[in-house]
């Protein structure tokens, strides 16, 4: 067993086979265990749920067998079920915590273990940390396991389906019936993944059509390097839109937290866009009013929205784990981040892929516009904004000089608008006097290195990313 596992942005992820093996698997669950039962919170019971890869279903029941071995019950999910779902269940059965295996947008050759507090949120720094220590320090022989039926027997084990209470949560949250009623033409690509299907559910019964793509579940994700709903991605649903005559296309990851946007003529909406128009909804078209929450990955428009609206802004390094304490603090209106995962008041603080997808139809439903109409509006409050990331795959013995490469960096302009400031909290930010903004850093669940850059315009965005590969040295 490796001793060196360790939570990045939200979950520990690895190679199937490799390092991602039933023993560590194990190893993760007694730490939780031994976490829980520390915090006395033990008795409240543990929610487990998986996605759709490999072997997702054997990882659960194993980490089932090792909860219940500790003498926590288990609530464990009947099928493969998106993140969210989850993250509700572990709120709505007051459970003490919640397990997931997935590796969300990660290719099919990885698997991953999130752990979700009492309040269905990303576990934060100081409890990742304690989880950590208690791994390095646990042997083979002390995790203790109970087979699943001796576990249900014992009424240690229950297994659940999550998806009604869910979906109640849901219609409390958003009008569903408006949707339905609208008329709309939805396409929808689960990019293989735990969101198959709800949308569907969701929404039929009258005049809005569903339309569905890659909605039946293959751990293989063929077509595309890994279920993330970014442009790349995202052809075959641009297609389909246009196909079809879609008002809008839904994309969800591999574990339907996250989301994205194809517009009316087929053209990805990026996630920084998909972001400040979600923001509008709340604060011009349901008159609510609260904090904006934001990774430095995301856009500065919202910060123009919050001084619009007269609401506070906060933001964050990047990962939910971030985001999720500031939203609970602030009882923030919503919390989200670059990679297209969104969070929203009254629910769990956490990214949810599906709600995010059905605020925007309401957002169409209740304004008759298009994705296109929408976005032109954003921009004459805002102003025109362009963001784009590059991902760059790195050998890791270079990972020191990259690091050296950017702390030595200092230059006084960036493409010819001089710099205002340069942060270095998370990764290496450069912020101009234009607004405009250039970030590189390391991704925190993947080896790779991203390159992040918003600006006044497609050409600037470019330049910046080039620069930013430069001063990299990649």
């Amino acid at each position: 067993m490796t001793k060196t596992i360790k939570f990045g942005t939200d979950g520990w992820r690895a190679l199937i086979a490799d390092e991602f093996t039933f023993a560590n698997v194990r190893l993760c669950a007694q730490a939780i265990a031994q976490y829980l039962l520390s915090t006395e919170q033990a008795h409240k019971g543990v929610v487990i749920g998986y996605d759709t890869r490999f072997a997702s279903a054997d990882f659960a029941r194993t980490s089932a067998e090792v909860i219940a071995g500790n003498g926590i019950k288990v609530y464990l999910s009947d099928s493969a079920v998106p993140t969210p779902v989850v993250s509700f269940a572990v709120v709505n059965l007051q459970a003490a915590g919640g397990i997931v295996i997935t590796a969300s947008h990660n290719p099919g050759s990885w698997s991953g273990f999130k752990y979700k507090t009492a309040e269905g949120a990303s576990a934060p720094e100081d409890v990742v940390s304690v989880i950590e220590e208690i791994i390095a320090k646990t042997q083979i022989q002390n995790i203790h396991t109970l087979p699943i039926n001796e576990a249900s027997k014992l009424g240690r084990l229950e297994i659940c389906n999550f998806k009604p209470a869910y979906q109640l949560q849901i219609e409390r949250l958003v009008n569903l019936e408006r949707i339905r009623k609208a008329g709309l033409t939805i396409a929808v690509d689960s990019m293989h993944g735990a969101g198959g299907g709800y949308f569907k559910t969701l929404l039929e019964g009258n005049s809005t059509l569903v339309s569905e793509i890659k909605s039946d579940p293959n751990p293989a994700f063929p077509g595309m390097k890994q279920p993330e709903p970014i442009g790349p991605n995202l052809e075959e649903l641009s297609q389909h839109v246009k196909t079809i005559g879609a008002i809008v296309g839904l994309a969800t990851d591999g574990d339907a937290d996250r989301l994205g946007i194809i517009d009316e003529n087929g053209l990805f909406v990026d996630q920084l866009q998909v972001y400040a128009l979600l923001a509008l909804y709340f604060l011009a078209y349901r008159a609510e009013r609260g904090a904006i929450v934001k990774t430095i990955t995301t856009t500065n428009m919202l910060n123009r929205l919050g001084e619009l609206y007269s609401v506070p802004v906060f933001e964050t390094s990047v990962g939910f784990k971030y985001v999720s304490p500031v939203m609970q603090r602030e009882k923030a209106l919503i919390g989200g981040e670059e990679s297209g995962g969104y969070g929203f008041r009254g629910h769990v603080p956490e990214r949810d892929g599906l709600l995010a997808g059905l605020c925007f139809l309401d957002f169409l439903a209740c304004t008759g516009m298009t994705p296109t109409e929408l976005l032109s509006d954003l921009h004459a409050k805002v102003g025109e904004h362009f963001y784009c990331r590059r991902d760059i795959h790195f050998v890791q013995e270079t990972r020191s000089d990259i690091i050296s490469n950017m702390q030595e960096a200092s230059p006084s302009n960036l493409g010819g608008v001089n710099l205002l400031r340069k942060e270095t909290e998370d990764g290496f930010r450069f912020v101009l006097v234009d607004g405009s903004w250039l970030l590189v850093r390391f991704s925190g669940t993947e080896p790779l290195l991203r390159i992040y850059a918003e600006g006044r315009s497609t050409q600037q965005v470019q330049k910046l990313l080039d620069i930013g590969q430069q001063l990299a040295g990649v």
